[in-house]
């Protein structure tokens, strides 16, 4: 298991590398040009700058999330050529810098939805907070201005460009319909799949979240069946998942620990976290122990560690705790704290395995 740390970039995360490196355990930072605008090219000379500047604190730089796709892919219309073009440059771009895999998803407009970004726990920390009624009641134009708010940061998914074409991108989405989606994500794939094996990079997709339609947007990959659909369009080995614990566990249909033990092979990348669902289809994110929220947190790192899982694992969403002010989820203690916690899970297990017990 190769513990990483997802970090925003200098000037853009109130986390330093130079924290982070106390954590003991992590070797790479997970990480992204978040500046850029969906859809161009990361340059050469962007890509060395952010992958000397992590490696000059020791860690490795294997890791991207995201390089985010284009709308215009997503709907499959004229102009999508063009962004794939410009797609697949970055791929070779990376993967000259040493990048081994890419996170990426294919959700229309919205990359993660939530109705509260702080909401309050027992404990007295805070963190995300998804109101099942709330969202499905809402205009998402609100809900927009309420993420526009938090204007500190950039927000993963909610770049200003893309808000600021809202009402248009809901009118093009309008006739989209799921097997649409799917027959453009599968045309993007035959597109870039030969430039990622060729850069030796794997492509990694990242669960919608949560993993369900939102203001009548189609949303494909969501469980068991969608993910063995995606393994059908390509056996390329850059074909791959980012097995996101959160993400398919917010449906409690999804049994996490099967679904881990289904994919982890074709998981290069593996984000865990913990969330708590209620009877009404609300959830809230917990700690990472198994025992404060509904995910069996616990089993999801025996398949691992049964598995000899060699992939890179990140902790996911973290609570705001110690008075931390940060990016939404994104925090230093919370998240170092399920690392402690993942890495104690993971030693455990292994040690178990080589007594023999």
């Amino acid at each position: 298991m190769n513990m990483t740390f997802r970090w925003f970039g200098r000037g853009n995360d109130t986390v330093q590398l130079e924290h982070v490196k106390q954590i003991p355990g992590v070797k790479g930072i997970v990480w992204g040009l978040h500046q850029k605008a969906v859809g161009e090219v990361w340059e050469k000379h962007e890509i060395e700058s952010e992958v000397n500047y992590i490696r000059s604190f020791g860690f490795h730089a294997d890791v991207v999330e995201s390089v985010n796709i284009h709308e215009s892919i997503k709907l499959g219309n004229a102009e999508r050529s063009r962004y794939i073009e410009n797609y697949k440059q970055t791929i070779r771009n990376l993967g000259g810098f040493g990048v081994k895999v890419i996170c990426y998803n294919f959700m229309p407009i919205f990359d993660w939805t939530r109705s509260e970004l702080f909401r309050a726990l027992p404990d007295g920390s805070t963190s995300m907070f998804y109101e099942k009624e709330k969202v499905e009641n809402r205009d998402p134009q609100e809900l927009i201005e309420t993420f526009s708010n938090y204007s500190d940061f950039t927000l993963p998914g909610w770049e200003p460009e893309k808000i600021g074409r809202i009402k248009e991108l809901f009118a093009a989405y309008r006739e989209l319909t799921e097997e649409d989606l799917w027959n453009n994500l599968a045309y993007f794939l035959y597109e870039i799949l030969p430039v990622a094996e060729e850069a030796g990079i794997k492509m990694a997709i990242h669960p919608d979240d949560p993993p369900w339609s939102i203001f009548g947007l189609p949303r494909i990959i969501t469980g068991k069946e969608s993910l063995e659909r995606l393994q059908k369009i390509s056996d390329s080995p850059s074909n791959g998942i980012t097995f996101c614990t959160g993400s398919l566990g917010s449906n409690s249909d999804n049994n996490i620990v099967e679904l881990a033990a289904d994919f982890a092979e074709r998981s290069p990348f593996t984000h865990i976290r913990n969330i708590k669902i209620f009877e009404n289809g609300d959830f809230i994110e917990t700690s990472h122990l198994s025992s404060d929220g509904s995910l069996d947190i616990k089993g999801v790192v025996k398949v691992l560690s049964d598995s000899q899982y060699d992939g890179y694992v990140r902790p996911d969403h973290g609570r705001h705790i110690w008075g931390e002010k940060c990016r939404p989820g994104y925090g230093l203690y919370d998240r170092a704290l399920g690392i402690m916690h993942l890495l104690g899970l993971w030693d455990a297990y292994q040690t178990v395995k080589q007594e023999g017990k």
